[in-house]
């Protein structure tokens, strides 16, 4: 994501910048997270950020059920937060969920290393084939 937003205001951050969700008091630690414009910090240690604009998360047995309710519920609190995205491990797919005002969020899935994702909420677009680049899928389980 760092070439894809050079030139840009937004800047990528990885799992080592915590979000705090400030109407709950929770705090997460993201598999990436997108910032545009200044960096708001919950305070002078600056590892906690408050306005995160863009949220992956890449799925894993583990982690997938939380990260699909429990943190997706508490990141739609954060008044800048608009667009997140879930990252298959098994198969090349990604599910992408935007912001549509008030009215909800809209899920488009991508699937195939033929496809591409369009990051609307920071302007830039991805392959698959780049996301999964050195990934070795195993045989699906039957």
């Amino acid at each position: 994501m760092h070439s894809r937003l050079r030139g840009k205001p937004c800047q990528p951050f990885s799992s080592s910048l915590r979000i705090k969700v400030s109407a709950t008091g929770n705090y997460t630690y993201p598999d990436l997270s997108i910032i545009c414009g200044d960096v708001q910090l919950e305070d002078n240690r600056q590892d906690t950020a408050l306005n995160p604009r863009l949220i992956i998360e890449v799925l894993s047995p583990s982690t997938e059920r939380h990260d699909r309710g429990w943190k997706f519920k508490n990141y739609q609190l954060i008044s800048s937060f608009e667009e997140y995205v879930l990252v298959s491990q098994d198969e090349p797919r990604v599910e992408r969920f935007m912001r549509q005002g008030e009215v909800g969020w809209l899920m488009t899935q991508f699937a195939g290393l033929n496809e591409s994702v369009r990051f609307e909420s920071v302007g830039c677009e991805l392959p698959l084939a780049e996301i999964y680049e050195n990934v070795v899928f195993g045989p699906s389980p039957e």
